[in-house]
C-alpha cells in the first residue's frame, strides 16, 4: 500500500475502527514511515483540541421564541382552513337563497367553480404565508448565529474566539457590525492563531470593499512573521495592488524577519 492509502485509514485508526490485521499493518507502516507518523500525530492533536471545544447550549429564550413562532404558524394555518370553509358554506347558502329557480346541475357547477377558486386562492395564500414564515425563521437563525459569533469573539478563551470566527461562513450577509468585529480581532487579538483564523475568514468576504481596505490597513499593524507572511499570500491571491504601499512601509522596519522580508519583496514584484 502507498502512503496515500494509509492516510485514508488514519481516522479509523484513531477511532480504533480497524480490524486487527489492518491495525497491525498500519503500525508496521508507521514504524517505517516518519512522514505518515508525523501526519498521524498532527491529526491526533487536532482531534484532541476539537474534543475540548464545548458545544454551546441554546438559551431558554431561543426555545421560547421558537415555540412562539411555531404556535403562531399553526394558528394561522388553522384560521386559513376555517376561514375557507366558512366562506364556502356562506356562499353556498346565499347561492340557494338568491337563485332557487336554477337547475340543480347548474348550481353544482357554480359550487364546484367557487370551491376550486377558493382552494386555489387558499393554496397560493398559504404558500405565500409559508414562504414568509420560512423567511422570518431564516432571519431569526441568521441573527442568532451573528449574535453568538460576536459574543464568542469577546470570550477570554482563545479557542472560543476561534470558534466564534468559524461561524463567519454561516453568516450569509455579513453586515458592518460583523466586519468591524472581525477586523478588530485581526488587528488586536493577542493570540496569533486567532488572528490567522480571522484572516482566513475575512478572505472569504474579500468581495466587500470595506474588508479589502481593512486588510490593507492591517498590514502595518501586524508584528507576527506568521501574520505578515499570511497577509502577503492573501494580497497576492487577491491581486490587490493597493497593498504595495503598505508592504513597502513594512520593508522599512529594521527588525523585520528575513524570510518575511524576502517574501514581501517577491510579492511586491509580482503585484507590480
Amino acid at each position: 500500500m502507498k502512503c496515500e492509502q494509509y492516510e485514508d485509514l488514519f481516522t479509523d485508526f484513531i477511532n480504533q475502527d480497524l480490524s486487527i490485521p489492518e491495525r497491525e499493518n498500519m503500525e508496521q507502516h508507521l514504524a517505517a514511515c516518519p512522514n505518515c507518523t508525523a501526519q498521524l500525530l498532527a491529526m491526533q492533536q487536532l482531534w484532541n483540541i476539537m474534543g475540548t471545544i464545548e458545544t454551546p447550549q441554546p438559551s431558554a429564550h431561543l426555545q421560547v421564541k421558537f415555540n412562539a413562532m411555531l404556535n403562531t404558524y399553526k394558528q394561522e394555518v388553522a384560521e386559513q382552513k376555517n376561514g375557507f370553509w366558512q366562506t364556502a358554506k356562506a356562499g353556498w347558502s346565499r347561492l340557494w337563497q338568491m337563485q332557487p329557480q336554477w337547475p340543480m346541475a347548474y348550481n353544482l357547477a357554480i359550487l364546484v367553480i367557487c370551491l376550486g377558486g377558493g382552494f386555489f386562492y387558499m393554496h397560493n395564500s398559504g404558500s405565500n404565508n409559508n414562504d414568509k414564515q420560512l423567511q422570518a425563521l431564516n432571519n431569526e437563525v441568521h441573527e442568532l448565529k451573528q449574535t453568538m459569533m460576536l459574543s464568542l469573539l469577546e470570550n477570554p478563551s482563545a479557542s472560543e474566539r476561534i470558534r466564534g470566527v468559524s461561524y463567519t461562513p454561516e453568516i450569509k450577509h455579513a453586515d458592518k457590525e460583523v466586519i468591524d468585529a472581525l477586523l478588530a480581532t485581526l488587528n488586536n487579538d493577542p493570540n496569533v492563531n486567532v488572528r490567522l483564523s480571522t484572516l482566513d475568514a475575512l478572505s472569504h468576504l474579500a468581495n466587500h470593499p470595506e474588508v479589502r481596505q481593512g486588510l490593507i490597513q492591517s498590514i502595518s499593524q501586524q508584528d507576527s512573521p506568521l501574520m505578515q507572511s499570511a497577509i502577503a499570500d492573501l494580497m497576492l491571491k487577491l491581486q490587490e495592488k493597493k497593498s504595495i504601499t503598505q508592504f513597502k512601509e513594512l520593508l522599512k522596519q529594521k527588525n523585520l524577519n528575513t524570510t518575511v522580508r524576502d517574501k514581501i519583496s517577491q510579492t511586491i514584484k509580482i503585484l507590480i
